[in-house]
């Protein structure tokens, strides 16, 4: 057997097994995830200090999310794969010349931010402006800003891991960042006079250790190569043409959070500090469901391409949209009635008041509309990224930005913070039914004889569960009323039975897990 059949072979994985992988790194980041979001909420509660940090950590995870995890990640990917296919030297080539490009954007970005950390404060936070929350922002922007750079840099690392199918550790890096934030806190609770300056440095210190913790794994495939900045390499130039569509692309959620903040900052105090505890919740079946399948999918899906496997460029596809539904619709349907149940037993406490949970309940409740369609686009869009056409997702991003605009400026004063979040969902239903319309229509997918059972099966299994839930789950009410460890009992309940439920349920309409069994 030649090199290139050894290579090819080895190429073949159970993509099934790989976002298991990466689904169960990021369930441990969630957790701890939790786990600092408990203690930031005992911490600060939604006050205007916690307004402030928010902002401040926002801001440096806007970009992140942005322009490296987002749109350069998208532009890089699918390149990358092709110069894989090419030979070894010039992938090294290759990566040593993205690596400098990136290095020497993020360093100028991130002097940019801090210098201008009040001109950016007064972007993201205008209604901050004439309170003490906008210098307290602008003062702790000066120090989270170059988390940005650092994490920029480990997006890049991740990036060439995940094409190269070592998914565990860089899905394992968010755990650094939460193990960060909790040590700040305790120092700073213990021994500083500004805990929250110290907060601020957590943030700073994990963007340094994440990076550092992905580089022995980048040796290991010999790519920890020096930095060679050039505009004139041939694969620098094809990521740059496809930066700046992917730019929009693949950053909707993250442009209408920014957007939602921006305004939630001339509401009242909390309004910020309301979304950012449901976007959370929120998060956990994304970051389980989208982006672990979003992680797998576009290496799998550029490769595929690379080597003119449509067919099997589509079968994955429909494996992925599949798979998105069985596990995002049971999710939507939990967060949608669990809201308030979720948010009193995890954050209830300490600084936490009865009416910030039920503020941050009704957001909740308001994103849980637009779950299904927020991890279907993490499926749908490495179909147009991995064929390196940015500018179709890049077209259909603007109406959906446009409509979270227009449709936010329309109803954010008279239903205030959950206003912002329902028009959110609306913008991420219309972005993922016209990027799976404009797939279908050029003939790039088309669902597989079994995709519309599955889709009935789990849409009749999550109803049920949801009625059951309904049904059986205390009111409101008594959740605040209770103590801690009754909540905790109760929401383990809830959340376990009606996982059973739904189990069951597509169990009795003929689920099998050997269906979702898929390997590229």
């Amino acid at each position: 057997m030649s090199t290139r059949d050894k290579s090819e072979a080895t190429e073949t994985h159970s993509i099934t097994r790989q976002g298991s992988v990466v689904a169960a790194m990021t369930l441990l980041s969630r957790i701890a995830g939790f786990v600092r979001d408990v203690v930031l909420a005992n911490f600060l509660g939604a006050s205007g200090l916690a307004d402030a940090f928010f902002v401040a950590f926002r801001i440096p995870n806007f970009f992140r999310r942005l322009f490296a995890e987002g749109a350069f990640n998208q532009a890089f990917v699918p390149v990358l794969m092709r110069y894989r296919e090419r030979g070894f030297v010039e992938l090294q080539q290759f990566v040593a010349v993205i690596g400098g490009n990136l290095a020497i954007a993020v360093c100028l970005l991130v002097i940019a931010g801090i210098v201008f950390a009040p001109a950016v404060t007064m972007v993201f936070a205008p209604g901050f402006i004439g309170t003490e929350r906008f210098d307290l922002t602008a003062e702790l922007l000066r120090i989270t800003f170059p988390y940005l750079g650092f994490i920029s840099l480990v997006a890049f690392s991740a990036s060439i891991l995940n094409a190269h199918h070592r998914y565990a550790i860089a899905a394992f890096t968010p755990i650094l960042l939460n193990l960060s934030l909790l040590l700040a806190m305790w120092l700073g609770a213990r021994y500083s006079e500004s805990p929250i300056h110290v907060l601020a440095w957590g943030v700073f210190a994990a963007g340094f250790v994440q990076w550092i913790f992905l580089q022995p794994a980048i040796r290991k495939l010999d790519l920890l190569v020096l930095p060679r900045p050039g505009v004139r390499h041939e694969g620098a130039r094809q990521v740059g043409r496809l930066l700046v569509p992917a730019i929009l692309a693949a950053s909707v959620g993250q442009i209408n959070a920014l957007i939602d903040s921006i305004l939630a900052s001339t509401l009242v105090v909390g309004s910020v500090s309301w979304l950012y505890y449901a976007d959370r919740l929120l998060e956990l079946p994304v970051g389980l469901v989208a982006v672990a399948l979003g992680t797998v999918l576009l290496p799998n899906l550029s490769r595929l391409d690379a080597r003119g496997q449509a067919e099997a460029f589509t079968r994955l596809l429909d494996w992925g949209l599949s798979l998105a539904l069985l596990l995002a619709v049971p999710a939507a349907v939990a967060l949608y009635v669990l809201a308030g149940p979720l948010l009193a037993a995890i954050f209830h406490h300490g600084a936490m008041t009865s009416h910030d949970v039920v503020m941050a309940s009704l957001a909740l409740q308001a994103f849980s509309v637009g779950l299904i369609p927020m991890v279907l686009v993490k499926v749908l869009a490495p179909a147009y990224f991995a064929r390196q056409d940015t500018r179709t997702p890049f077209r259909i991003a603007l109406v959906a930005i446009a409509i979270n605009i227009i449709g936010n400026l329309a109803v954010f004063r008279w239903f205030g913070h959950v206003g912002l979040a329902l028009v959110t969902s609306l913008s991420a239903w219309v972005n993922a039914c016209l990027l799976l319309y404009v797939l279908i229509h050029r003939d790039r997918y088309t669902p597989g004889p079994t995709f519309y059972k599955r889709t009935l099966r789990v849409l009749g299994s999550a109803v049920v569960m949801g009625l059951l839930l309904m049904w059986l789950v205390p009111p409101m009410e008594d959740w605040l009323a209770a103590d801690q460890a009754l909540r905790s009992l109760w929401i383990a309940a809830a959340v376990g039975g009606g996982g059973a439920i739904y189990l069951l349920m597509l169990i009795v309409l003929g689920f099998r897990p050997r269906d979702f069994v898929h390997r590229v």
